[in-house]
């Protein structure tokens, strides 16, 4: 009877059966540990000190809203609390230490942790989140700096010097930044931190010359994003001349605040997109310019070398010559952001020394081969060249009208657009990162270091686009003027970071061999060693001795205090505050011995590891070797 009940009612499914038997033992398991914990903790002396664990237990699910506003609050760390700032946690205030100083806390441990090669959204780097991709570093080295300088300012080049004078000087530029990023890269690599070559001038040539160098590059950038607006209205002007230059101001200040309120990967991803058009740009340019030559322009008219002796190569000898390098100086700046982007990039050690050696390639394809092909279509005596403004000054646009070819001046003019908001959206990031740097190195008001939950420094960010409120001075009648001096701020101030980057990895090199380390250790090399840092800082020497030679006698005038500080404000400005920080802080000198190589260090893989990588590279033919080495 029992036998045929128990076929009568449904039985549950065997899986069913084994789970509910699995959670039962479960319990009892979890049951039992619970009580033995308790009987060893009531056995344990009842003096010892007792933590008791609080779990986490999830609240409700928020809203879009309320997750917008959580974002602007504090990180959170992984115990569920606010973490340190990084300056308290690498520099102990009981340590009796001081940064400024270069010094080193005895018996505490410095290197930051964190920065290998599984790391992917975030360390202890100030709150900054590692973010960026290979992609996005190699975009922001390929196209980064192209913007106006090429475009509309090498036109002043043309006209001052001749196309042989621009040839010349833009090589010679390209050749010595060759080195300046591979001095960048080594110390990038070695040391991913927020600040970059700012903090590297703290840190290893004098921290009053590192004081003078983060607000040096800070200026020459927060003055950058302003007169970017103002020249991408001068661009818009070319197809609306109605509209109030303050409606697009607005909406372009718009546009590069929220770029850069989405983080530094909304900041990476603009980038990669800005960076594909301009490279885009500038190889069907290349192409155009070629066809145009050979008379395959509507003009039907064959140019080959004819403006380079009709009305010639060069312009105003020596002096038209040194001129060339200001202008080949600013259309270059922006290069020095990948070291800046390491502090944010997931896996430094990778994509660092692919994208620094991509400036090889750009100076030859993007810079030199598309100005060698522009001088061979605009004479140095054009008149657009003389009196134009804006889009309608630049060589570029100048060839293809000259041409007459209809369409396409429009189409670069709005190829022109994109490059201003790209360096505005370059000046916002490189100015917001230096000012947190600065303030987590005491050099800057403190507030400057918060960093959200998202990673960005957003007091920091606040201040850049208040200064970019500047672009309304284009309502002025006197808006010239005023955007002249903005520009002569930051006018040699990369030559200053570019000469500072190169004694800096000098410097480094010497730390690092008095602390007993070996060249063979460091993940990523420099081309040229020290050497290459040396023909890079003296280069840059040159330039600014050439360049104070036509700051006293500036062409077709005579000598005056206007000129001179127009072309030569930035040298004031960085020895006031060099002089000014040595006075107020009196840091001593640094010496090799005492240097500090170990904070914000990455993890370098083994030395055998170091040296197998190296070894399959030299196994390769000839022509692989090179390619590993400039690629």
């Amino acid at each position: 009877m029992c036998d045929s009940e128990s076929q009568l009612v449904p039985q549950p499914p065997h899986s069913l059966v084994t789970a509910r038997t699995t959670g039962l033992l479960l319990l009892q398991c979890s049951i039992r540990v619970t009580n033995l914990h308790a009987h060893t903790m009531s056995d344990s002396d009842s003096t010892s000190p007792t933590t008791v664990v609080n779990p986490v237990t999830p609240g409700p699910r928020k809203g879009l809203f309320g997750r917008a506003i959580d974002s602007f609050k504090p990180p959170i760390g992984q115990n569920g609390f606010t973490p340190e700032r990084t300056k308290a946690a690498v520099y102990p205030k009981n340590a009796g230490m001081d940064p400024e100083k270069g010094q080193k806390p005895d018996g505490v441990k410095t290197t930051v942790q964190g920065v290998s090669d599984d790391d992917e959204a975030y360390d202890d780097n100030g709150g900054l989140h590692r973010a960026l991709g290979g992609r996005h570093l190699q975009m922001i080295a390929l196209g980064g700096s192209i913007g106006t300088g090429l475009f509309i300012g090498s036109g002043g080049a043309f006209n001052s010097g001749g196309p042989g004078s621009v040839l010349i000087g833009f090589s010679l530029v390209g050749i010595m930044l060759f080195t300046v990023v591979n001095a960048l890269g080594e110390l990038a690599c070695t040391f991913p931190i927020q600040g970059s070559f700012s903090i590297y001038a703290t840190r290893f040539i004098h921290p009053s010359w590192g004081f003078a160098m983060g607000w040096n590059y800070a200026l020459q950038w927060i003055v950058t994003l302003p007169t970017e607006l103002s020249a991408a209205v001068l661009v818009i002007k070319y197809w609306d001349t109605s509209t109030s230059p303050a409606v697009w101001i607005s909406l372009l200040l718009g546009w590069v605040f929220l770029v850069n309120m989405l983080g530094v990967r909304g900041y990476g991803e603009a980038e990669v997109v800005y960076s594909m058009i301009k490279v885009i740009a500038i190889l069907g340019f290349i192409i155009l310019a070629i066809v145009i030559n050979a008379g395959g322009a509507p003009d039907h008219h064959y140019y080959g070398a004819h403006t380079w002796y009709d009305p010639g190569a060069f312009n105003n000898g020596f002096k038209g010559f040194c001129s060339v390098f200001v202008t080949a100086a600013f259309a270059f700046s922006g290069t020095e952001l990948v070291g800046l982007a390491a502090a944010e990039t997931a896996n430094p050690r990778k994509t660092l020394p692919t994208a620094t050696k991509q400036v090889f390639w750009r100076v030859t394809f993007f810079y030199i081969v598309s100005l060698l092909l522009v001088g061979f279509l605009v004479p140095y005596n054009d008149p657009n060249l003389l009196n134009g403004s804006g889009a309608a000054a630049s060589p570029f646009v100048i060839a293809i009208k000259n041409a007459r070819i209809k369409a396409l001046p429009s189409i670069f003019n709005a190829v022109i657009l994109i490059s201003v908001l790209s360096v505005g959206n370059s000046a916002t990031f490189a100015t917001s990162r230096t000012l947190t740097a600065l303030a987590g190195y005491r050099q800057a008001p403190k507030f400057l270091m918060y960093v959200d939950r998202e990673g960005r420094p957003l007091f920091s960010l606040l201040i850049v686009i208040v200064f970019g409120c500047l672009g309304y001075i284009n309502l002025s009648s006197s808006s010239s003027t005023v955007f002249n001096w903005l520009l002569a701020i930051g006018g040699l101030s990369v030559l200053f970071t570019w000469a500072s980057i190169c004694f800096a990895h000098i410097r480094f090199r010497q730390a690092w061999k008095a602390q007993g380390h070996t060249v063979e250790e460091l993940p990523f090399r420099a081309a040229f060693g020290v050497w290459g840092s040396w023909f890079g800082g003296l280069f840059n020497v040159l330039i600014l001795v050439a360049t104070f030679y036509v700051a006293v006698w500036p062409i077709g005038l005579q000598p005056n205090a206007n000129s001179f500080f127009l072309s030569y404000l930035a040298a004031p400005i960085i020895l006031v505050t060099f002089i000014a920080h040595l006075l107020w802080k009196r840091p001593g000198l640094l010496h090799p011995s005492s240097m500090d190589i170990d904070t914000g260090r990455s993890n370098f893989p083994s030395l055998e590891t170091l040296r197998a990588e190296r070894a399959e590279v030299a196994s390769k033919p000839f022509f692989g070797r090179w390619f590993s080495y400039l690629c």
